[in-house]
Formats: C-alpha cells, sequence, structure tokens
C-alpha cells in the first residue's frame, strides 16, 4: 500500500487541559498523547464545532456546521452531504470504525467496511485498551489483505461517564444491558470489574478541580474518579498505536488526536463555554509533519476534513466550511482563524433529561474573548442535561444552602441570561459575566456584529430571534 493511510483517535468527554501536554499538572497522567504530541504538531487553541458528542463527530465527517450538515442535535447527516469515508471510498480507501458507530448515522452515509459496536459488555463497554488494541490490529490486517490504504476512526469511550473507580451509578446504562449491577460486577464487565480498571487510581489529593467548578471534597473526589479514566483513556491511545506500529504502519500513516468535546461537569459539555469545545487537536505524519511543533492559531473541527484530504492528495468535498490547516503546519500562513463559531442545541434522551430538550446556545470567540447567545434562557426555564448527573452538581445543590457564591453559580448555570461575554485571559472558566459591564461595551458589540455576520453566512435558522432578540434592541 503506497497510499497514506488515515487513523483518528478519539476520547469521549476530555477536557482540553486534561492531557500533560496541555499543562496538566499531574504528573504522567497522559504519556502516550503527550508522545504523540511530542511526534508531530499539537494545535493548542482547537475547538470542535458543537460540544456534544454526537453532532461533534458529524461534523468531522462532514466539515460542515450543524445547522449545514443535518446533524444539529442527535439526527441523521442529510443524504445529501457528502462525507470523508465516502469520498476516501471513491480513491480506494477500506473504512473502519472502533466505537461510537451509533453515534455516527445514517451508517450508509459512511461506507465502513469494518464497524465494532463496543458499548456492551461484550467489548468491556468500550474502556478497555487491550479491546482497542485487538480491533486496530485485525482491522490494519484485513486492509493489508485486501491491499488497500486505510481509514480508521477508533473511539474510545473513556472518560465519559462513568468514571473509572467511581460507585456512582448511570441508570441508563444499567436500562441498556437489562442486568444489575451486581451482575456486570460478577462478569468483570463494567463497573469496577477487572476489565476496567486503570494502571493508575487518583486520590483527591492528587488532582486539581477546574476552575469553572468550586473546589469542594465531594468534586475533588468526583475529579478523581475522572483522572483516573483519563489516564485510562490514555492507555487506550497507547496501545491503539502499538497496533499501528506492530503492522509495520507507523511510517505511512497520518495519525490524528483529539476529543469530541469538554467534561461531562456543569459549565463545559453541552454548553457553549471554551472549556464546552476546546480540544487539542494533534497531527503526527512521519517525514511530512515536522516533529515537536505547536500552533496557537484558534482552529475548528469543520477544518478536520479538507486537512486530511489535502494531505492525501485527494480532491475537496463541495460545500464544507472549513479550510485546510496544512499551510498553518508548513508555516505558509501563521494563522488560520480570527475568531471561531460555536453550538449547542439539544440533549440527548436520558435519564437525567426525560426526553431530548432543545436548548439553543452560540458562541463567538477568540483567545481573549467570548461571546455566548442563549436563545433558550427566559428567566424561568432550567437547564437539564447529562453533565448533571453524578456527584457533582448534587454537590453543588448541597453547599448551595450555606454557600451564597455557590447558589448564585446553581442558579446562573440553570437559568442563564440571553447574553454573556467574558475575558478568556482573566477569566477562562468563564465565572464573571461582562455583558453589563460599560467597560467592554465597545468589545460586546464587536462580537454581536461577529455572530450576526458568522449567522449570515452559515445560514444559520437562528438568525431571526438573534436579530429579534438582540440586534434590534441596542
Amino acid at each position: 500500500m503506497s497510499r497514506v493511510n488515515v487513523l483518528l483517535i478519539t476520547t469521549d468527554d476530555m477536557n482540553y487541559d486534561s492531557p500533560g501536554c496541555m499543562g496538566c499538572p499531574i504528573p504522567d497522567i497522559t504519556p502516550r498523547i503527550d508522545r504523540l504530541a511530542s511526534e508531530g504538531v499539537l494545535f493548542e487553541h482547537s475547538h470542535v464545532a458543537i460540544g456534544v458528542c454526537q453532532p461533534s463527530r458529524s461534523v468531522l465527517m462532514t466539515g460542515r456546521y450543524p445547522h449545514r450538515n443535518g446533524a444539529a442535535g442527535f439526527e441523521d447527516i442529510d443524504s445529501c452531504v457528502t462525507t470523508l469515508p465516502e469520498r476516501l471510498r471513491e480513491y480506494g480507501y477500506f473504512n473502519g470504525i472502533i466505537g461510537k458507530v451509533e453515534h455516527i448515522t445514517p451508517v450508509e452515509k459512511f461506507a465502513w467496511d469494518y464497524a465494532i459496536h463496543t458499548l456492551n459488555p461484550q467489548e468491556h463497554w468500550g474502556r478497555d485498551p487491550e479491546v482497542m488494541y485487538r480491533h486496530t490490529k485485525e482491522f490494519i490486517e484485513l486492509a493489508h489483505r485486501e491491499n488497500r490504504p486505510f481509514f480508521l476512526m477508533a473511539n474510545s469511550h473513556d472518560p465519559h461517564r462513568p468514571f473509572a473507580g467511581s460507585e456512582y451509578e448511570i441508570p441508563e446504562f444499567l436500562s441498556k444491558s437489562g442486568k444489575t449491577k451486581e451482575k456486570l460486577v460478577s462478569e468483570g464487565s463494567y463497573f469496577r470489574g477487572k476489565y476496567v480498571s486503570s494502571s493508575k487510581y487518583y486520590k483527591p489529593e492528587e488532582i486539581t478541580t477546574p476552575c469553572f467548578l468550586p473546589d469542594i471534597p465531594e468534586i475533588r473526589r468526583e475529579m478523581s474518579h475522572y483522572y483516573s479514566s483519563v489516564h485510562r483513556a490514555d492507555e487506550a491511545v497507547g496501545r491503539i498505536l502499538d497496533a499501528l506500529e506492530d503492522c509495520g504502519e507507523a511510517g505511512s500513516t497520518l495519525v490524528m488526536y483529539l476529543s469530541d468535546n469538554g467534561i461531562s461537569m456543569p459549565f463545559a459539555k453541552t454548553n457553549c463555554y471554551m472549556t464546552s469545545t476546546r480540544s487539542p487537536f494533534i497531527l503526527r505524519l512521519p517525514g511530512v509533519i515536522p516533529k515537536g511543533i505547536r500552533r496557537d492559531t484558534l482552529c475548528n473541527s469543520i477544518d478536520f476534513v479538507p486537512t486530511v484530504l489535502d494531505y492525501l492528495g485527494l480532491p475537496q468535498i463541495d460545500g464544507v466550511d472549513g479550510r485546510s490547516l496544512r499551510p498553518v503546519i508548513s508555516g505558509e500562513r501563521r494563522q488560520q482563524a480570527g475568531s471561531i463559531f460555536t453550538f449547542f442545541n439539544r440533549t440527548a434522551k436520558n435519564s437525567m433529561t426525560g426526553k431530548a430538550q432543545s436548548y439553543p446556545m452560540r458562541c463567538v470567540q477568540n483567545k481573549k474573548y467570548a461571546y455566548i447567545y442563549n436563545e433558550w434562557a427566559d428567566g424561568s426555564r432550567e437547564f437539564r442535561s447529562e453533565a448533571m448527573m453524578g456527584i457533582t452538581f448534587n454537590a453543588m445543590k448541597a453547599a448551595a444552602e450555606s454557600d451564597i457564591e455557590i447558589r448564585q453559580r446553581v442558579d446562573f448555570y440553570l437559568h442563564r441570561v440571553p447574553e454573556e461575554f467574558y475575558d478568556l485571559e482573566s477569566d477562562p472558566g468563564c465565572l464573571k459575566n461582562l455583558i453589563s459591564d460599560p467597560a467592554y461595551k465597545a468589545d460586546i458589540e464587536t462580537f454581536r456584529s461577529l455572530m450576526y455576520s458568522y449567522m449570515g453566512q452559515s445560514h444559520d435558522p437562528l438568525i431571526g430571534k438573534f436579530s429579534h432578540d438582540i440586534m434590534e434592541n441596542q
């Protein structure tokens, strides 16, 4: 196989600052991701276009904003939209996916030659590094037999909830399996089972809490479980790369890594804050991409498809919203974007939401400021999402009874306001909404205009409501 292969590795709900290469202070938390970054290029200010799983992956596979590919929430991609695997199949590629198959639909739009569902007890719920190694190796060997170059999307379910070592149960996992927790434990297939052991379990005193959450004991305890899952996800990344090496394809494969969205905690996943969508984006291609370089330009997951096709020398797909990052990697172009446009539309149906819930949000941000429009915020409606499952949000509600600052934070999360504006340089956790601060009036007006422009250029269906709610009232 003389043509360049493609290996995309994703982790599920990993926050942008959890890997060591992105500044995580926990020693050796992600040695395998860090090594991958040292072997290629790391985009430090990369974002996914939307901060929730299925829509995020739909953007990755189409290069189009959510409302432009049909999957604004948890819908299928439109039949008229060409996907990356469809384009690659046209040029002889053998396409495969491991994990998260159900989050890229409809399946016929993805031309999979090999598809492994891992969200089940037999595959240890997609959290076993050895399962990832076995399937990656099997897929590459099949591509060898076919004598075809390959595209593989390998998706770890870590560090998605439930976290490693956590005693907290999410009822939907039990209902999906049709078994009790005790039965799953006895099989060693999920809760604290031998197949999901991490080589490192962190203690609360060993970790740090995110700046957007209060540092109280119960949250610190859940964060220690999260970081144990981060370490196990890193082990999965390492084993996927081991399989690539063992099959002799490391030198001829474009390897990419990112997370689909931020951590499943309040003010992160299923929102439009910086930590909702920011993720390191790593690319490695020996002999083509220089080793150990970093790029601090903003970029967006709409750029993924054109970047892949550029490196493969294949025709671009018409109608994509992004553009190739290759000129930025080579140094031919210094910046990819001065600002980016990100989204949230709908939650999934789960035990927290009860049904799919619509909470339309939009964000325009650069590296200094972020402006958010919450179309749904009317002062009375309450926000609900899966990020409220588990220990952290319950701990915040309990602490709110005696701590006024936490009470205000909980109330703000539940209700929001139509507009938010943050200084990301001084307040990366987006703790202080500056929308009413006269010192930022000119900047806010600039970002409102940017929002309107992005909406118009992309034919965002929310533009009429934004114009009525915001632009006409200034």
